[in-house]
């Protein structure tokens, strides 16, 4: 499923996932604006208007509740080979056989078996009703006298309930899921370890627990379709830049398996490469060489490769001066909670696909089949991989989960050390924001606040986010733009008045803003190939450390983009993107913003934005590079400027704000 046509389906499935846990039935899909929150009578004092109440009361009850020793027994494997995974390809009908295996304790009369199939990405969702259409799914039981009752209870979530007599241990129920002529369509989106979960309720009460070893298949790229070639945004005269090439399939899935050659047919004169490159079959359609830099100007590189497929890179400027550009994408999931794929491939993608400089993997802190609070393992895998890949110099990675809040809007949290823990939302230490916050003071951490605006669920900005460690929000993913309501592709289920602009800025609060994936699909740094919208936080800082990453964030020298790598420089005098102007009481200022834009795409518009309001528009005819000046008078403390930049394909840039104090 598209994430711009179906944004409240994947809530709906994870509140599910809850009720699959519960025993209870899954819920309607619901937007925040009809949620079921409690009346009023019963909603705790300061409660935002738009809290999901009804999720945090369905998480609540699913860690509180009793399970027999019986819920979650057995095992599930999937056939013809238990002990390796199957593998299908992306996007996809198929047929699977699983089987599940009662244990030792067996199933009461009245107890049931679930599957729960992934409810994102359009796997089918398993029916026993029509053999006609995709999802059919055929039961047999090891015994004739067993019976069963099946029905599908939700997003792709089918329930098996034992209506005879009691199932004993050894006992087996097979599922032939995709029986039907359509067979079951497959996830479009390529990882390893995608799950068919069971889940046991063994003694017929209603509550279940769900097989932590639920089978699996890898779900891997279909036939190349897409070229990238993505170089850095800024290098200096003589030196080595990598240049990052991959064959992907129609979705954005990288590992495809071609052998061919990447043919550079005019090479700019200000780079120096190879005139082609060979890829071979084990590369999987991955490779980065490396150019030399040569003398000062903007290149984009061009490149041909197997399937005639041909692309051009994002835009180079070459140049003795002017800050470094980091691109990084700081916010995405793997299958640890609501995502595709395993942290290893999120970051091998993010570092070989998306030629990204920095990264951070932020799984829910409690949202999935298994939550990541409550299974250490899964948290200690994260650490280890995020330490493995951090190499400064050329790939900084950042621990990091989500903080995910209903009631006071989600925040990811990023450590910029090796290891901490996990403070869970669900848990009552940590709860509000400023109880994180307070947890988390003195320590190298920023927390970020995302989809703000509306989305799943917006962010109160009645509390005053913490100064140090909150000194950037994200104004642009998956989700759409939270930066103002005239801005490009502007978030879902919008909450009026909650956009960055009139809630944040207009509270006085001082922000960088910066861009983030939010991906679900693998793909970080690339969230924008197979949805609507992206983001990518732009970072101004000389090295590829932790260290000078965290300063620049903390400096709000950075800015935003939806997807695009569009270099922009904005300035008012001598005060750049981020800083602060101080005039104190009573005083004023008018002074030149310059701005600079070398974009990938062609230019429509840049938006001048001054305290609240656009003051300002230059509009133009397809151009890629532009410089311009723009008088800004009397300018007053409490003001603030920035820019937006607007390509013809939707493709944005934000500039963080230039604050007067």
């Amino acid at each position: 499923m598209q994430r711009s046509t179906c944004r409240t389906a994947p809530l709906a499935a994870l509140l599910a996932f809850a009720a699959l846990a519960c025993g209870e039935p899954a819920p309607e899909a619901a937007t925040p604006q009809s949620a079921g929150t409690p009346a009023a009578a019963e909603t705790p004092p300061g409660t935002p208007p738009h809290a999901r109440l009804d999720v945090v009361e369905m998480l609540r009850k699913d860690e509180a509740a009793k399970r027999s020793p019986s819920d979650g027994g057995g095992r599930a494997w999937l056939e013809p080979s238990p002990e390796g995974p199957a593998q299908v390809q992306a996007g996809s009908s198929s047929r699977f056989k699983l089987v599940y295996e009662v244990g030792p304790l067996g199933i009461a009369k009245h107890g049931a078996i679930y599957l729960q199939v992934s409810p994102f990405w359009d796997w089918s969702t398993p029916q026993v009703e029509d053999s006609d259409a995709p999802g059919y799914t055929e039961l047999e039981a090891s015994a004739s006298d067993i019976e069963l009752d099946a029905k599908t209870l939700g997003p792709q979530l089918l329930g098996i309930e034992v209506v005879g007599r009691p199932l004993v241990a050894g006992e087996r129920v097979s599922l032939l899921y995709g029986a039907g002529e359509r067979g079951a369509s497959t996830d479009r989106f390529a990882e390893r370890g995608s799950r068919f979960w069971f889940a046991v309720d063994g003694d017929g009460d209603g509550i279940r627990g769900i097989l932590p070893d639920s089978p699996g298949v890898e779900v891997v790229a279909g036939a190349p379709a897409r070229l990238l070639v993505t170089l850095p945004s800024v290098a200096r005269p003589g030196e080595r830049v990598p240049v990052t090439l991959a064959l992907l399939d129609s979705q954005g899935n990288a590992g495809t398996l071609t052998a061919g050659e990447i043919v550079f047919p005019a090479p700019p004169p200000g780079l120096e490469l190879p005139p082609h490159v060979a890829l071979a079959a084990s590369d999987r359609g991955r490779k980065t060489v490396f150019a030399l830099a040569r003398e000062p100007g903007v290149v984009r590189l061009r490149a041909e490769g197997p399937h005639d497929l041909s692309a051009e890179s994002n835009p180079l400027q070459i140049s003795r001066d002017g800050p470094r550009v980091l691109w990084g994408d700081l916010h995405g999931h793997s299958n640890f909670s609501d995502g595709t794929g395993t942290p290893e491939d999120y970051y091998l993608y993010a570092r070989d696909v998306a030629g990204l400089d920095v990264a951070a993997l932020t799984d829910h802190d409690h949202w999935g089949m298994l939550p990541l609070d409550s299974h250490p393992e899964m948290w200690d895998e994260i650490q280890r991989e995020t330490k493995r890949f951090h190499e400064p110099g050329r790939f900084v990675t950042l621990l990091g989960y989500e903080w995910t809040s209903w009631i006071q809007g989600h925040r990811h949290v990023l450590r910029f050390d090796d290891e901490g823990k996990v403070l869970s939302s669900l848990d009552p230490a940590y709860e509000s924001p400023v109880q994180l916050w307070a947890a988390l003071a003195g320590q190298p951490v920023l927390t970020f606040a995302h989809h703000s605006a509306g989305g799943p669920v917006p962010t109160n900005w009645a509390i005053p986010p913490d100064p140090i460690l909150e000194p950037v929000t994200e104004i642009v993913s998956v989700h759409g733009s939270s930066e103002a309501p005239d801005s490009p592709q502007p978030i879902y289920d919008a909450v009026a008045g909650n956009f960055v602009r009139e809630a944040a800025l207009g509270r006085g609060y001082r922000f960088g803003f910066i861009g983030s994936g939010d991906s679900h699909d693998g793909h970080p740094g690339l969230a924008q190939l197979a949805s609507p919208v992206g983001g990518l936080a732009a970072i101004l800082s000389e090295e590829r450390t932790r260290e000078s990453v965290l300063a620049a964030l903390r400096a709000r020298r950075v800015y935003a983009t939806n997807g695009p790598r569009i270099l922009l420089r904005s300035a008012l005098g001598a005060h750049p993107m981020g800083s602060s102007l101080t005039l104190g009481p009573g005083g004023s200022v008018s002074e030149s913003l310059f701005v600079s834009v070398i974009a990938p795409g062609s230019l429509e518009r840049v938006d001048l934005i001054r305290s609240g309001r656009v003051v300002d528009t230059i509009e133009f005819a397809g151009e890629r590079d532009v410089t311009l000046e723009r008088r800004v008078e009397d300018l007053r403390p409490g003001e603030y400027v920035y820019v937006r930049v607007v390509q013809r394909d939707g493709g944005a840039a934000w500039s963080s704000p230039i604050y007067i104090e």
